[in-house]
């Protein structure tokens, strides 16, 4: 076998294999049904801690100044950290988030 016909064989192998992984790339998308998954379970249930975060991050700036924010950063640091156990709720949870949302506007 010369070079050019084994330099061919090599590259018909390279591409016959890429479009096989190819396939099978998009075979394992299509396989998983839109609704299962990883955020199934965390979606499903309410967590205050989350919720207030997601407040203080709309405040944007303004979450500086307000004290329920630095409370819930402080949660969070300390479940980041390992220094405190995860609970169901939020002990720092701030007040009226209402409010803040539309002052924040």
């Amino acid at each position: 076998m010369d070079g050019r016909t084994f330099a061919r064989t090599v590259a018909v192998i390279f591409v016959a294999a890429a479009v096989t992984a190819a396939a099978l790339g998009m075979s394992r998308n299509e396989n998983k049904p839109a609704g299962e998954g990883a955020h199934t379970t965390a979606g499903s249930m309410p967590n205050p801690l989350r919720d207030g975060l997601r407040r203080c991050q709309v405040l944007g700036e303004a979450a500086l100044r307000d004290d329920g924010c630095a409370r819930l950063w402080a949660e969070q640091r300390d479940r980041f950290l390992g220094l405190k156990e995860p609970s169901g709720r939020s002990i720092g949870e701030p007040d009226a988030p209402d409010a803040a949302l539309h002052e924040a506007r």
